[in-house]
């Protein structure tokens, strides 16, 4: 930044004359002098010949803000002469007058006349006029303390800050700081060592923030407008789903449907019968999946495609569900009402099984550090458990059902389980407290967002909901399309910042909405069977798996990343560029 050096000692630095203004950050360009006091001066938005004037075809835009932002975003990037041009050839200036001087007062350290100059600007908030005046009284406080000038800092405390009668903390670190330096919270860049005081250049910026923006223009407010138009195109574009699109100022911004995973570029037909479940690792790594042969199988995913790493065996009942270690190192498996199984990735082996004498586990989940399972058992309950197999902890009662889904938020404060056919439990551990997400119709499955924010809930009648649990409880989305008249269906967020809904349905179909708009964008055929699960790839926005009653994962990419055609290998995969 221009103008005073900030690791300069706050006093000794070189008055401005009202030339060096333009160097600063604010934009301001004061090219007179000003004669007398600034009590003299009137505080009022720069005025031009076009009043209420207005561009852009909307008719929303007013000349004066339009030019006044492009002056600032011209002095902001260093283009001091071209800022200064453009403010002389509209007759529209930066800043008042009165503001100019009032900057100057600042960075030349004239503390009584800019609080002076302050109350005359025309503020109507009294609060920001002692917040303000707070700030450079303290800037003087402390450069009176850099130049060992203590008696001075004390009158300066005790007659003009204290009687403003705010932030009475920060005044009792400005006492103790006269006592002893150590106790002193400073202000300073790391680059002062010597001093307390904040530059003055800071202090400017500091005060900028307070003033309405229509006196002082706040810094990078073009950048800031232009930024946000380009989130909202994104954010309105259907079809966005890349980090690698770029958005471009010359364009309203508008991707094309093949960023949607929706061609099926793998079929993955390993087990043999019905597949009820599959979960990408978080690494996106790894994918496992379980069946109703009592089998899971962990598929490794890498450049060529997704290959079989190992089969797991073990399991006396189907396997309803699969959860993956933090760490993608272990994998839990649930066999219905049965036992949970935790094996190790790599190897495939079986390193721990959970079980209750009398009773079975319905759903299996971690805690964020790895160190405990959870698991819900048929009895209602929901018990904790070390790796080893020793249970720490069982909460009775009405807590899960004979089928539900288990998450644990990534805090590891709140399990998550369908408590009854229309609610889900949301168990605060640590706070002990209950809430309750209630549904009219009967709760079938949920899946928690990555960011731990909202759940995805499919009912019965047919319909997906989003409810926000962040503070209170919500419901924000619905998504329609999908069939559901028997099964257990299970969707999923998706896609690149989770802004898609994917799902399974009945009707053999894959769907795919825009989680913002609710617009159903993609049905995907192909499988034979219902499909009962999907996972979309945490790491790779492109990669999309579902789960059939036919038996078969089905992998779903971009067309462009299609394999070549492949006959079935020995691994039991067969590739394909979409058809079946």
């Amino acid at each position: 930044m221009g103008g005073v050096e900030d690791d300069e000692p706050a006093s000794k630095r070189m008055k401005l004359s009202s030339e060096a203004l333009i160097h600063l950050s604010n934009g301001s360009t004061v090219k007179e002098s000003i004669v007398g006091s600034s009590r003299d001066l009137m505080a009022r938005p720069p005025q031009s010949d076009g009043g209420e004037e207005v561009v852009g075809s909307k008719g929303v835009i007013k000349k004066v803000e339009f030019v006044r932002i492009i002056a600032k975003a011209l002095y902001s990037l260093g283009y001091i002469r071209s800022g200064a041009h453009l403010e002389e050839e509209s007759g529209i200036a930066l800043h008042s007058s009165i503001i100019n001087v009032f900057m100057r007062q600042v960075l030349e350290g004239d503390w009584d006349e800019s609080v002076a100059t302050l109350h005359n600007i025309g503020l109507t908030d009294e609060m920001i006029i002692k917040s303000a005046s707070f700030l450079i009284l303290e800037q003087k406080f402390f450069e009176f303390l850099d130049e060992e000038k203590v008696m001075d800092a004390l009158k300066t405390l005790r007659t003009e800050i204290s009687p403003l009668c705010i932030n009475h903390g920060r005044v009792r670190e400005l006492s103790l700081s006269i006592v002893s330096p150590s106790h002193c919270f400073t202000v300073r860049s790391p680059k002062q060592n010597t001093s307390r005081a904040r530059s003055r250049t800071k202090l400017l910026e500091e005060l900028q923030k307070l003033l309405p923006p229509t006196v002082m223009i706040p810094e990078r407010r073009l950048e800031h407008l232009v930024e946000q138009a380009l989130g909202l195109q994104r954010d309105a574009c259907m079809f966005h789903n890349s980090l690698d699109e770029e958005i471009s100022l010359f364009a309203d911004h508008q991707c094309a449907r093949d960023q949607i995973p929706s061609y099926a570029l793998q079929i993955l037909p390993a087990h043999t019968d019905e597949i009820w479940f599959l979960q990408f690792s978080h690494n996106g790594k790894y994918l496992a999946s379980s069946s109703h042969d009592c089998s899971a199988i962990i598929w490794e995913v890498d450049a060529n495609g997704i290959s079989l790493k190992h089969k797991l065996s073990g399991h006396q009942k189907p396997v309803s569900s699969v959860s993956w270690s933090p760490d993608d190192h272990q994998l839990l498996t649930c066999g219905v009402e049965e036992v949970v199984r935790r094996w190790d990735a790599p190897s495939g082996e079986c390193l721990s099984v959970y079980e209750k004498a009398g009773l079975g586990m319905v759903s299996c989940g971690w805690s964020p550090d790895g160190k405990w399972i959870f698991s819900g058992v048929n009895d209602k309950s929901i018990s904790l458990w070390e790796l080893d197999g020793r249970e720490l902890e069982c909460w009775k009662g009405q807590h899960t059902l004979k089928i539900s889904d288990l998450e644990i938020t990534s805090d590891g404060k709140q399990i998550i389980s369908i408590c009854r056919e229309t609610a889900i439990l949301l168990l605060d551990r640590e706070a002990k407290v209950e809430r309750f997400i209630e549904e009219d119709q009967t709760i079938t499955s949920f899946s928690l967002s990555r960011d731990n924010r909202f759940l995805l809930v499919n009912i019965l009648n047919q319909e997906i909901h989003v409810w926000s649990i962040e503070d209170d409880l919500k419901l924000v989305s619905k998504y329609r399309g999908h069939k559901r008249t028997r099964f257990i269906i299970r969707s999923c967020f998706g896609g690149l910042e989770q802004a898609f809904v994917a799902s399974g349905s009945e009707d053999s179909l894959v769907y795919i909405w825009h989680r913002g708009t609710g617009e159903l964008i993609e049905a995907l055929p192909g499988h034979s069977g219902a499909v009962n699960c999907v996972s979309w790839n945490p790491t790779n926005p492109h990669m999309l798996a579902s789960a059939s009653d036919d038996r078969t994962i089905r992998i779903w990419g971009l067309n462009n990343l299609s394999a070549k055609q492949k006959d079935t290998h020995g691994n039991g995969i067969h590739y394909c560029n979409g058809g079946t």
